[in-house]
């Protein structure tokens, strides 16, 4: 039982055809990658999906969880309302968090009934290989630092470890929104420097959440990522595990480094 699987995985809108259209079939690689996790998921049979967002309502020293009893996936801000896609909540697995966290880390429960995007997307792209799994949404807190991402998962790990379920992980992010001129967030020269930095240091489970914790403040902002936090907790929670990598997909057509990332034990 417990952890069951750990994946990177970016949540760009794209990758639902109706708000990608022509643009989604550039994307192929990323939508490989969700297929080859879903179906991993659907075979473990998991029980319970924690996903890390860094889009969910955060604060600045507190982590979020959303416990509402059904969470509803609504995309209107992309020009999409999808089929009624309803997951259930665990308040019990989230009280479980909540109990053992509590002392060490500032948490708040919220009830939002609509999931954030960076929620929305993975689930909605897994939708039809967990219809039936219950779904936790974690938000990390704003302004914390590094190594307390990586303490908030391995905290976290000791309440998956111990758990009576089958729990999967999902970190959702995007890696830089600056490696072109079309990027979104505008051109860095540093954003594809950072992206792959991160690609490195993922390559050396030994090292990696050590490196990761080094990077330079500077090049971090330069890049203009909304991914670090996530994969921080994710690391966190493989600590004291034996994990290898394995890089799905990595693609960059749209001026972000949309990044697909399987922790393998």
């Amino acid at each position: 039982m417990s952890l069951t699987a750990v994946a990177f995985l970016p949540h760009s809108p794209l990758l639902i055809p109706e708000i990608g259209r022509a643009n989604f079939n550039f994307l192929t690689k990323t939508t490989a990658a969700y297929q080859q996790i879903g179906q991993e998921l659907k075979n473990q049979s998991i029980d319970d999906l924690i996903i890390i967002s860094p889009h969910g309502l955060s604060a600045a020293n507190s982590f979020t969880l959303n416990v509402a009893p059904e969470m509803e996936v609504i995309l209107k801000d992309f020009g999409f309302i999808p089929p009624k896609t309803v997951f259930p909540g665990d308040a019990v697995l989230a009280d479980e968090i909540k109990t053992a966290l509590r002392s060490d880390f500032s948490l708040q429960m919220i009830t939002e009934p609509i999931l954030d995007y960076g929620s929305a997307i993975p689930i909605y792209l897994f939708k039809n290989f967990t219809p039936q799994t219950k779904i936790i949404v974690l938000s990390p807190a704003d302004n914390l630092t590094a190594e307390e991402y990586l303490k908030f998962g391995a905290k976290l790990q000791a309440v998956i470890q111990t758990s009576s379920k089958k729990i999967a992980v999902i970190a959702s992010g995007d890696l830089s929104h600056r490696l072109k001129r079309k990027s979104p967030g505008g051109y860095s020269p540093k954003g594809s420097k950072f992206d792959n930095k991160i690609i490195e240091y993922l390559n050396d489970p030994h090292q990696a959440s050590r490196n990761i914790v080094k990077l330079d403040s500077n090049l971090i902002k330069a890049a203009g990522e909304c991914g670090l936090k996530p994969l921080l907790i994710a690391l966190g929670i493989l600590q004291g595990i034996n994990w290898k990598p394995e890089v799905l997909a990595y693609q960059t057509d749209f001026g972000i480094g949309y990044l697909s990332f399987k922790f393998n034990f």
